[in-house]
């Protein structure tokens, strides 16, 4: 059985490509480059998506705010009965945190107060509440957070400076670990009565609510009995925060279209410039191979193989080029557009996620565009007559 695989003209289109070494190493270069920027945004978008997404997962059905005057204030902790008394909650607990700012970093810390066997915690901040006893003056900090400290000394405890001007010392127990980076990495655990005095906050106040319902597609019913009761409160849903972040990636997504635009212009400069027709060298290669008796599909053959040797290779190195900026190198300066511009965020790690959506996606983008964009012109050329090419 004959191989459908020609290696003399592999041999051949390689030899070609070789010869034109300069149009071939900057058609390699752009399609590389073009692979290489949609692979990495796709891959950071992806990363953080899924980072999202199961922090979301981990929240709270519904979260309630006291809102006057366009400005959140602390909740009355008595409101948690009547929220009970919903028909259609299954659970509400107040929920005691807030951000303190770290001055000689310029860095937001998010300190979260928790009490020993507390319901409607995440599974990491409930596996910390069962393992320790968070009345003492101690607290857990992220892996970020730590870095940070450590930065400025603070390896063993931490001051705290309150409202008033007076600073709480508070002891460094350990490193709060979770799977989700974007949960831990900037967060700070101790008791509720820590925080309050950190906070300057009363014991009949909270930040906020978590609410549980029983039936999950009676939230937004829950939701709405909430707010006719409580008028003042900013009821959201996780269905308004998954909303909230997915108008935050369109919009950031925006600023990288200018730089995929710029991108995919120069490409199909180079498509409109195949398209056009073949150079007057290349059609007299075509004129002596069929002198030579060549067929006009062994110069399709041909050309499909060497627009598909730097096509595929520049795809390859594209996508090699990405996962190490990417997920070695953490993606620097590119994933700010999506992260945003604080210190301690940024440090977090974006987690390996493949996706062979994604891959297809910015295969069909490149690969097939090019060879058709080298075969079609070739045709063109190779159907004529041998005498014709050769004038």
């Amino acid at each position: 059985m004959k191989s459908k695989i020609n290696f003399y003209l592999i041999e051949f289109a390689i030899n070609s490509l070789l010869r034109q070494k300069a149009k071939s190493i900057f058609i390699t270069v752009v399609i590389t480059f073009l692979t290489f920027l949609l692979a990495s945004v796709f891959f950071i978008t992806n990363s953080i998506k899924y980072e999202l997404n199961a922090t979301l997962d981990s929240l709270p059905q519904i979260t309630l705010q006291d809102v006057r005057g366009g400005r959140i204030h602390d909740i009355d902790i008595k409101n948690v009965e009547k929220i009970l008394a919903i028909n259609g909650v299954s659970d509400a607990s107040s929920r005691v945190w807030g951000y303190y700012y770290f001055e000689m970093l310029d860095v937001y810390f998010t300190v979260v107060g928790i009490e020993e066997f507390e319901t409607a915690l995440t599974p990491a901040l409930a596996s910390l509440s069962e393992k320790f006893d968070f009345n003492s003056i101690a607290m857990f900090v992220g892996a970020g957070v730590k870095k940070k400290m450590s930065e400025r000394y603070y390896k063993e405890y931490f001051n705290f400076i309150k409202p008033d001007g007076s600073m709480k010392k508070v002891n460094i127990a350990g490193v709060f670990e979770s799977d989700l980076e974007l949960e831990a990495n900037d967060m700070i655990v101790m008791s509720k009565q820590n925080v309050r005095e950190i906070f300057a906050m009363s014991e009949e106040r909270a930040t906020d609510i978590s609410v549980h319902v029983s039936n999950p597609k009676e939230i937004a019913t829950v939701a709405q009995k909430i707010k006719e009761q409580f008028p003042s409160f900013k009821v959201i849903t996780k269905d308004d925060l998954k909303l909230s972040y997915e108008n935050m990636f369109n919009y950031k997504s925006g600023v990288f279209l200018a730089l995929f635009v710029v991108a995919i212009f120069t490409f199909f400069i180079i498509i409109y410039d195949k398209l056009s027709g073949v150079s007057s060298e290349e059609k007299r290669e075509v004129g002596i191979l069929k002198a030579v008796g060549w067929r006009v599909e062994d110069v399709l053959k041909e050309k499909f193989y060497e627009a598909g040797i730097i096509s595929v290779f520049s795809y390859l190195l594209g996508i090699a080029l990405a996962l190490a900026f990417v997920y070695l190198l953490q993606a620097p300066l590119l994933r700010e557009i999506f992260i945003g511009y604080s210190d301690l965020k940024v440090s977090f790690r974006l987690p390996f996620v493949m996706d062979l959506q994604t891959l297809l996606l910015v295969f069909f983008l490149t690969i097939p565009i090019y060879i058709a964009a080298t075969i079609i012109p070739s045709w063109r050329v190779a159907s004529l007559e041998t005498d014709e090419v050769i004038r």
